[in-house]
């Protein structure tokens, strides 16, 4: 039996997501290096580096008003997936070796699956925000 499964990762992702309020984003942002840094040394945790960026990316632009095109049940689900990843504490503790980041990883990833149609049309949109406007096009109208 495995040790980590994608039914406990689904548990553990929604008893997170249910938990999170509006107001829990701010101090998730404020946490956001901590995260980081947390996976930039976690081994199989860090291979989803990218995504967590591109997640906290998300969610500071709902927090801020910027996009509001995603359903709470995506933010909430995503601001669980990073609150877990935040916890030392969780199903498998961190300070386990070769095991510790095993749990963390699995909720990131069914999250990442979960959520991956939303994901990728913020992506989109952040990508059209940075985009420069058209030869030609006036923008002080």
């Amino acid at each position: 039996m495995a040790l980590f499964s994608e039914k406990k990762a689904r548990q553990q992702l929604d008893a997170e997501a249910s938990k999170v309020h509006r107001q829990d984003l701010e101090t998730l942002l404020d946490r956001q290096r901590a995260i980081e840094e947390k996976v930039k040394g976690s081994g199989r945790l860090e291979r989803f580096s990218a995504d967590i960026k591109l997640m906290f990316s998300m969610i500071r632009d709902y927090w801020y008003g910027n996009y509001r095109s995603v359903p709470w049940k995506t933010i909430a689900a995503v601001a669980g997936a990073l609150l877990y990843v935040l916890n030392p504490l969780d199903f498998i503790p961190d300070i386990i070796l070769a095991f510790g980041f095993l749990d963390d990883a699995g909720v990131v990833a069914l999250c990442l699956k979960l959520v991956e149609s939303d994901l990728h049309r913020y992506a989109a949109w952040k990508e059209h925000q940075k985009a420069p406007s058209a030869p030609g096009a006036d923008v002080t109208r």
